[in-house]
């Protein structure tokens, strides 16, 4: 797996804090930071998410792609999955993430609550790599919803 980020200045000047994502799958992730009233030079334009919510994005994504397969290769009618994650991080640099919630909502018919439970664990314990990595810092917890369709 690969992927080039480079900065992209703004507005061809070589100011501002956007960047942008070239993955090796060929898709393209734009990334910017805030803006910094103080030295507008070391700010961004506020254009697109932050890099560590690109982490959080990455791992909602990582992790919501494991529930529904799971659930699927279940034979469990899901006919929807969402994460909701919040985070705290570190006050200090590094300011790592120290804790992430995740709470899933996932829509199916007669999905027994336990087989959620049980993606949701097997996601979070053995096949989510990017939660696996963010627990090394992160106090990561779960819970879930079930609507029924």
């Amino acid at each position: 797996m690969e992927c080039t980020v480079s900065w992209t200045g703004a507005s061809g000047t070589r100011s501002g804090m956007g960047f942008v994502a070239e993955t090796g799958s060929g898709h393209v992730l734009m990334m910017d930071g805030a803006p910094d009233a103080a030295k507008p030079e070391n700010g961004g334009q506020n254009l697109a998410p932050r890099p560590m919510e690109t982490v959080l994005a990455g791992t909602g994504g990582c992790t919501a792609y494991d529930v529904v397969l799971i659930l699927k290769r279940g034979r469990h009618d899901v006919r929807g999955c969402s994460v909701k994650l919040t985070s705290e991080r570190a006050d200090t640099d590094p300011k790592v993430f120290t804790k992430i919630h995740m709470h899933f909502t996932v829509t199916g018919k007669g999905i027994p609550a336990s087989a959620i439970e049980r993606a949701v664990a097997m996601s979070h314990d053995k096949y989510c790599s990017a939660s696996i990595m963010l627990a090394k810092t992160a106090a990561i917890t779960t819970s879930f919803d079930l609507i029924e369709a």
